[in-house]
């Protein structure tokens, strides 16, 4: 039997293993109650319980509960009240659900290239920007700029992360973005989240997600004459108390991340041709980055792990500028919208060399997932295991 069978080991991240009807508490209440709109009850829904409980969590000053992370970054952009075909700086090294949050606004997205940590590069940033996106890749944490009015921290894959000072990532920005996706620290499949330390912008985030309308619980539907154009957004009550589970397990799987991260970097084999890449101290530890010598090296890498069972991922996926919509300007509109209100000398890409040495570094790069779930004597061997299999490349 291989070891990662022995073990239990399974294609399911992070929180995914710690899902369990028998802890599903607030999911067997939804469902005993058959209530599953969070608007229906005029008691605590546990949508606004799952605020509550994030908001004390992260420190946000206020969090909102929406469908999934695109949807959130959505709500963040039209919050700021741009005007069509308005600018919006995001990093050249991202999924693509970036781009088209900002697309499907109206807005004009500008890959913008990434720094030795692969995050946005913050001096390259236009004086005068107005909208930029931060991506906190990988469990890793960016740089604020201080200086753009509407800083929109995507926070998808670094629920958990701090910075330096102890804030946690997506408090920072003017908003920041969650995602509860099937591959994310914390699951329920899809599901999102929304925070933001400003009261004001909040109910206009609020109102616009169900319909342009403050939502009064137990009354439905009900608005007032200040309404305005909005979506459907409001996520469900099943979706909310799967995600109440998944916090209570945060802290434990934080703790296990770090905790098999330490034993796997420290079992990487010496060697010149290749590094493992540091993380910073309250950074998730969703990963061992590695980077090899050479893209053929990192290749046989991945084969070899492959073969061996072991989990991995690379990172040439997340390479923006190359994605069809936005190398292609891709758009099902007709006349092309929004890229036909586009400016050819302020929309283009930004990159020092035309993104060749982030390229460069990507197709070097392995990422080797951590299993949180298991126990510390599994996790150690499973350390000792992937050192085996790179020492033998």
């Amino acid at each position: 039997m291989s070891l990662e069978k022995r073990l239990g080991l399974r294609m399911l991240p992070f929180g995914a293993n710690y899902l369990d009807w028998s802890d599903m508490t607030e999911l067997q209440e939804a469902i005993d109650n058959r209530i599953l709109f969070r608007y229906q009850t005029e008691t605590e829904s546990a949508a606004s319980r799952l605020e509550r409980v994030v908001a004390q969590r992260l420190g946000a000053g206020h969090v909102l509960a929406v469908h999934n992370c695109t949807e959130a970054l959505r709500l963040a952009l039209i919050s700021t009240r741009p005007a069509v075909g308005d600018l919006v700086y995001i990093p050249a090294l991202t999924f693509v659900a970036v781009a088209g949050a900002v697309l499907s606004c109206g807005l004009i997205p500008v890959p913008v290239d990434v720094d030795d940590r692969l995050m946005l590069d913050t001096t390259l940033i236009p004086a005068g920007a107005q909208r930029v996106i931060l991506a906190h890749m990988e469990g890793s944490v960016a740089d604020v700029p201080a200086s753009v009015p509407y800083v929109i921290e995507d926070t998808a894959q670094a629920l958990g992360a701090t910075f330096p000072d102890g804030r946690h990532a997506g408090t920072v920005g003017y908003a920041g973005t969650f995602s509860f996706h099937h591959a994310k620290v914390l699951t329920s499949g899809e599901g999102g989240l929304l925070t933001t330390n400003d009261e004001r912008t909040w109910e206009t985030m609020r109102s616009y997600h169900d319909h342009g309308s403050i939502r009064i619980p137990g009354r439905y539907p009900i608005w007032g004459d200040d309404a305005f154009y909005g979506e459907n957004f409001v996520t469900s009550e099943g979706t909310a108390a799967v995600q109440l589970q998944q916090f209570r397990h945060l802290d434990e799987i934080l703790a296990g991340l770090a905790r098999h991260y330490a034993m796997a970097a420290a079992e990487a084999p010496e060697r010149p041709d290749l590094t493992v890449l540091p993380r910073r101290e309250g950074e998730v530890k969703l990963s061992v980055r590695i980077s090899f010598e050479s893209p053929e090296l990192r290749d046989r890498a991945v084969k070899a792990v492959t073969e061996a069972g072991i989990s991995s991922w690379t990172l040439d996926k997340y390479d923006l500028p190359a994605h069809p919509v936005l190398s292609g300007r891709r758009s099902l509109y007709a006349e092309g919208f929004p890229w036909n209100l586009a400016d050819p000398g302020t929309s283009a890409p930004i990159s020092r060399d035309g993104f060749r040495t982030t390229r460069d570094r990507i197709s070097r790069i392995l990422c080797l997932p951590m299993s949180p779930e298991l126990s510390e004597a599994d996790q150690r061997e499973q350390a000792t295991y992937l050192g085996t299999v790179l020492r033998k490349l």
